[in-house]
């Protein structure tokens, strides 16, 4: 995780993880929250636990856990924000739907973006360079030259 961009993206789950998290505690507590509400609850304690396996295999630069991420989330808010979408076409635009519409979105636009910072990011991690350490690390003549001047350095000692 060299990139900014991926730091940010790892910010943005936690955050976003975080949020849901409340939002299931709220909801199981009956407590209001702006009109936000999981689907279903059961499904949303194993999205929790499933974004924290993916979570792990991002932070590792791994295209499954992008993909798992993405699959479960996609298929979570997808159904959401249709429904949302539906329910605001048919019976006007509310708070609570347009807050549930306005979440499933972000539910589903973060998963897409994270997949493609994997998927530009795959050849970096394959063939990794650093301008910072590539110049002494992978020079090879520099590696020659220390090692004849280590050969003819004898000090005394005392």
């Amino acid at each position: 995780m060299k990139n900014f961009s991926t730091w940010l993206l790892v910010m943005f789950i936690v955050m976003f993880w975080v949020f849901r998290m409340i939002v299931a505690l709220t909801s199981e507590l009956g407590i209001d929250f702006g009109g936000i509400v999981p689907l279903d609850m059961t499904t949303e304690v194993i999205l929790l636990f499933t974004v924290l396996l993916s979570l792990i295999f991002i932070i590792k630069r791994n295209i499954i856990g992008g993909l798992i991420y993405l699959l479960t989330y996609g298929l979570y808010f997808g159904k959401s924000l249709l429904d949302n979408v539906m329910s605001i076409t048919s019976s006007g635009l509310t708070v609570g739907n347009s807050l549930n519409a306005f979440v499933a979105l972000i539910g589903i636009l973060l998963p897409v973006i994270v997949l493609i910072d994997l998927l530009l990011d795959r050849n970096r991690k394959l063939n990794p360079v650093d301008k910072k350490t590539d110049w002494y690390y992978k020079d090879d003549k520099y590696d020659r030259e220390m090692d004849d001047r280590a050969d003819k350095n004898n000090y005394r000692t005392l």
